[in-house]
């Protein structure tokens, strides 16, 4: 069973690098893209709209990567915010390429991941990133996945990148980084219905490292959530007033203290009911049920 580590309020700010904490509640900008993440938006100004909106209301962590679109969310994000704000913190991902078909077909090798840093940092530009996930998929032939970590070490002695993350992977693969260097937060999927990664979510907070869920709401790429259809969510949120959402990331921000959120939308209502989670706290017996709450194919069994 699911251990929650309390928090004195939801709102609380992290330190997800050792100079700057972020409000809990941040931003992804992924489905500021067109359908798929592929192409560009159908609505650019609505787009831009949203990231201007997301700085409006205190939102401080921007989650983005050149893969999606590719490049569009990128140059987004650069035209509506740049220059950008004084504390503004913008994450991104490398590992990964878009091919013709909107596939997601992995590009590790060391002199590749360089290579995106580099287009990560002409497109949004700026002069250093301050967080780069390392997004692993599979080993490929000709090189390591500590030889990836250390193309990222590279970067950073170069000071090019100032956090250095990892995506997708295992606790194993956590470690086996840790062992290389500093690792500032580990961003895999993680939600109500899905508690594969409870083990590394656990052992993150156990040594202060900002764990960043993808898919916060149960949602994919086609934005159907199994989440959205879970009848205790839908019952907490209606004797609650507030929306579906806004439970889900609530109890997320309860699970534990190092767990830093980015929601995505591409409209204004939504993204500031996100924001607002921050206010909703569950009371002991919510989150008792929510706790009960596990898909099928999750990887935990409910508790008794």
């Amino acid at each position: 069973m699911e251990q929650h580590r309390g928090v004195s309020t939801n709102s609380e700010a992290f330190p997800i690098l050792p100079d700057k904490t972020v409000r809990r509640v941040g931003f992804g900008a992924m489905q500021l893209a067109g359908p798929g993440v592929f192409g560009p938006p159908q609505d650019r100004e609505r787009a831009l709209g949203v990231l201007r909106r997301a700085v409006e209301l205190g939102i401080d962590h921007i989650d983005t990567s050149d893969f999606y679109g590719p490049w569009v969310v990128n140059e987004l994000i650069a035209e509506a915010l740049h220059p950008y704000p004084e504390g503004l913190l913008l994450a991104t991902k490398i590992g990964a390429y878009r091919d013709q078909h909107g596939g997601w077909p992995p590009l590790g090798h060391p002199d590749a991941l360089k290579a995106q840093v580099q287009d990560n940092l002409r497109r949004l530009r700026r002069e250093q990133l301050d967080l780069v996930y390392l997004r692993h998929t599979v080993d490929q032939p000709g090189y390591t996945f500590a030889d990836q970590v250390g193309a990222l070490v590279e970067l950073r002695e170069q000071g090019l990148v100032r956090g250095i993350g990892l995506s997708n992977v295992s606790v194993e693969q956590f470690e086996q980084a840790r062992a290389i260097t500093a690792i500032a937060a580990v961003q895999n999927s993680y939600n109500v219905v899905d508690r594969r990664s409870a083990r590394l979510l656990d052992r993150t907070a156990e040594l202060g490292t900002a764990f960043v869920p993808f898919f916060p709401l149960g949602s994919g790429f086609a934005g159907s959530s199994r989440a959205r259809e879970d009848a205790v969510l839908q019952r907490v949120a209606e004797q609650r007033g507030v929306t579906q959402a806004q439970v889900s990331l609530a109890w997320l921000l309860q699970r534990s203290p190092n767990i830093l959120l980015i929601p995505g939308t591409g409209s204004p209502e939504h993204l500031a009911d996100n924001t607002a989670a921050e206010q909703v706290r569950l009371d002991p017996g919510e989150v008792a049920e929510l706790d009960a709450v596990v898909a099928e194919g999750s990887g935990l069994e409910a508790p008794l």
